[in-house]
């Protein structure tokens, strides 16, 4: 029997496509008689809308047409919970602003014309004019008695107040508790940056009576919905195509005004529109995430066993909710998981959405992840501090042993490597010899530090899972189908979606070990709404987890078919035919064989050969969800940072992740995984930060503005691997896809503080700059 595909790094299937430039982008896409859009944008953050005069803009050579709200008579995308309005205010975000604009970059109208160029001129020459208000540009104006409201509807400017847990007797907890330390942090509002903007193509079959938009999301089936209610068309009437796909962490998981827009103008047009954001307004106008501020203590006892975890989430999400999540993703995310990887005994939570004069929050890798880990690994260095504990050892003595465990939360961690991680972890940092070198840049003047997190990613969030945050909209499960055809080559769906995680390589790698076949003979179908049967798309690191598991169990029906028609045709049980190498053989008889070529021939071509409980054919579906918690990966980073005095700039000399995700289905994938989720929780560390003057404007609409590392900034990354397989999914597969972000930031920012031991300066906000590390170092100097 051949060797097993799952755990091996099998080389990317997408690679020799995408390498060469075969690979096919919503930009690659170029229909007879297409045209361009463009979007007019609001120039203020907050004002009601008195005017807009596009007539000078139909005049614009090039230009074909022009539409407002008016105009397309939209209706709005509205993101709803289940929840009452003293926990959560609904807010209609209009495709195209109607009465009121609400953040610099908020798309008022959208003009068409026949080249980009055109529909630029276009722009110049729209007129619109407002009654300015005055902006909300900041958690301390939005919660000001007598402020300016966003929206009418959502008083205080809060969208979300929610107090998910809080333990009885916790005051006493503290009150009495020999160690009680507190940490505020803020971290800055951070955009995704995908190397593909969002964009969209849109036309109408006129032979299948359909509209057809092809654009770059990871929730095509959710934008079908939206579409198709949005345009008062049935979601047949609607079929969305995304092709490959450059990039997405969680930006393109919520629906989009501008598509939906394109799709519009497209619609009433009867001729193909084509929107690429460009990268203006991909940096300020597209959705947005991470400014959060938490105000956080922790009770530990003389031992530094932690007692209790007091938290206040407030979450800065823009003007508007995001479809289908609403503005409670970041703080309910926070307020449900803080507790992580340690054995807190009691928790009290609020969490707090509110809306300001800025471009929406959506989800972004990690969703408040990076940031209340950072918070709780700040509390136990300082609490490692004041009780004279060694900071890994006080992690040691906390961290969740014995599963399964059931937290304060009231969630079930399955079987981890917590405490394995964390040793390991700072075993290979010592064996590298890093303290030591510590040591000597100490005695010469330098500033050297290492730290560390210890943190757990929740996975496979199924149905039970969401519903809990009382979501209208429940993601979960997934739905799988398989097909082989009569050469015995194998077409499989997945409702789930790649934007550069392989998914044509590792669900393949799925397949083909379950059906015992070439993994050249299995093609992997995704994204198209009328090729899929349903999906919620690629997020929350679901993929392999839930996707996965629905391919592998649609596998395994189909190859149930295969041994039962080959079992008949030997008057066997199918239990007694093994699949192996794209035969089907009698185990009792290796000799007696049928290759899936000739039962694919008995399915389809001589289907009167069949048992009559056998149907023609060779097709599988199977669905699958998760029914409690889902599974938990986690991880160890450490990192060791230099600090240097003339600049205060960060070089980040060593980083070290020991990462557990269960069975890796492709060892090289998660390392991929891994290493991009580390360069993203680094800049927000120590670079990215999207920042708005008095009036709203934001302060970053280029690079030049907008600071990413680059290859120089991200050190080499030494990844070592656990694997401790999850009973809850079909692979014994965790996630992968967020650990990396999620672990960053907490490890540098530690690494940072501990540089910065001498000074007596401690930081806790992200990023953190090079003047405040110089000025950290100044102190020192000069003291």
């Amino acid at each position: 029997m051949s060797q097993k595909l799952v755990g091996r790094s099998v080389a990317r299937r997408e690679d020799p496509r995408l390498l060469s430039g075969r690979g096919r982008f919503v930009d690659d896409i170029a229909l007879p008689g297409m045209l361009h859009a463009q979007f007019v944008r609001s120039t203020i953050a907050h004002g009601e809308i008195a005017s807009v005069d596009l007539s000078a803009v139909r005049q614009v050579p090039g230009v074909v047409a022009a539409f407002t709200a008016d105009d397309l008579e939209l209706g709005d995308i509205t993101a709803q919970l289940g929840r009452p309005l003293s926990e959560f205010v609904p807010t209609a975000m209009p495709v195209l602003a109607r009465d009121k604009v609400r953040y610099v970059g908020e798309p008022l109208a959208i003009v068409v014309a026949r080249d980009a160029y055109a529909a630029e001129d276009g722009l110049e020459a729209a007129r619109v004019t407002y009654t300015t208000l005055p902006p909300v540009i900041s958690e301390e104006v939005a919660l000001a008695p007598g402020a300016p409201l966003v929206h009418a509807e959502a008083a205080h400017n809060t969208l979300v107040d929610v107090s998910l847990f809080a333990t009885d007797g916790i005051d006493e907890i503290f009150a009495s508790a020999p160690c009680v330390v507190d940490v505020e942090t803020r971290t800055g509002r951070q955009n995704a940056l995908p190397l593909e903007t969002r964009g969209a193509v849109a036309h109408w079959d006129d032979r299948e009576e359909q509209l057809v938009l092809h654009t770059c999301t990871q929730i095509p089936h959710q934008v079908r919905t939206v579409a198709s209610r949005s345009l008062r068309l049935d979601e047949r009437a609607v079929r969305v195509v995304v092709p490959d796909m450059g990039g997405g962490f969680g930006q393109k998981c919520v629906v989009g005004r501008e598509e939906i827009a394109a799709a519009a103008a497209a619609l009433r047009l009867r001729r193909p529109v084509k929107w690429i954001e460009d990268r203006k307004d991909a940096l300020s106008a597209s959705f947005l995430a991470r400014e959060q501020h938490y105000q956080v203590r922790a009770a530990f006892d003389a031992d530094g066993r932690i007692l209790g975890l007091d938290a206040d989430v407030v979450c800065d999400m823009g003007a508007y909710s995001c479809y289908p999540f609403t503005a409670g993703i970041e703080p309910l995310m926070a307020s449900a998981e803080m507790p992580g990887v340690y054995k807190v005994p009691a928790y009290r939570v609020r969490g707090r959405a509110i809306t300001t004069n800025k471009a929406p929050t959506g989800p972004y890798r990690g969703v408040s992840r990076p940031q209340y880990v950072m918070v709780v690994e700040r509390l136990f260095e300082r609490a490692a501090r004041e009780l004279g504990l060694d900071a890994v050892e006080i992690r040691r003595r906390n961290v969740i042993t014995d599963f399964p465990y059931t937290g304060v939360n009231n969630i079930t961690y399955d079987p981890g490597s917590y405490l394995e991680s964390l040793n390991l972890c700072e075993q290979l940092v010592k064996d590298e010899g890093w303290y030591g070198k510590q040591d000597a840049a100490t005695a010469e003047g330098r500033h050297i530090g290492i730290g560390y997190s210890c943190f757990s990613e929740r996975t496979g969030y199924g149905s039970t899972a969401f519903a809990q945050r009382k979501m209208q909209v429940v993601p979960g499960f997934d739905i799988s189908e398989v097909r082989m055809d009569t050469s015995g080559a194998v077409t499989v769906t997945t409702g789930t979606m790649s934007h550069g995680q392989s998914h044509e390589t590792t669900m393949a790698q799925i397949v083909a070990d379950e059906l015992g076949l070439d993994i050249a003979k299995v093609r992997l179908h995704q994204g198209d709404t009328d090729r899929i049967t349903y999906g919620f798309g690629t997020f929350a690191s679901r993929s392999i987890t839930i996707g996965g598991s629905a391919v592998r169990l649609a596998a395994a029906k189909l190859g149930e078919k295969l041994r039962a028609i080959a079992a008949a045709r030997w008057d066997i049980d199918p239990d007694d035919v093994e699949l192996t190498d794209g035969v089907a053989r009698r185990r009792d008889d290796a000799s007696d064989a049928l290759t899936y070529e000739e039962i694919a021939d008995i399915a389809y071509l001589q289907a009167h050969l069949l048992p009559k409980n056998i149907e023609p054919g060779l097709t599988a579906a199977a669905t699958f969800d998760v029914f409690n918690d889902g599974t938990f990966s986690n991880a160890t980073h450490g990192v060791v940072v230099e600090l240097h005095e003339g600049t205060g700039q960060v070089e980040i000399l060593r980083y070290v992740c020991v990462e557990d995700c269960g069975v890796a289905i492709n060892p090289q994938v998660v390392e991929g995984q891994c290493r991009g989720g580390i360069a993203q929780g680094i800049a927000g560390a120590l670079f990215e930060q999207v920042t708005y003057d008095d009036q709203g404007e934001p302060s970053a609409t280029s690079f030049m503005d907008y600071k990413v590392p680059t290859a120089h900034e991200i050190p080499d990354v030494l990844i070592h691997h656990l694997e401790t397989p999850s009973a809850f999914t079909e692979t014994g597969a965790k996630g992968a896809g967020e650990g990396g972000t999620i672990g960053a930031p907490a490890a540098v920012l530690n690494a940072v503080n501990d540089a910065l031991r001498a000074t007596g300066v401690e930081l806790d906000n992200t990023p953190i700059t090079p003047e405040t590390v110089h000025r950290a170092l100044h102190l020192e100097a000069t003291s």
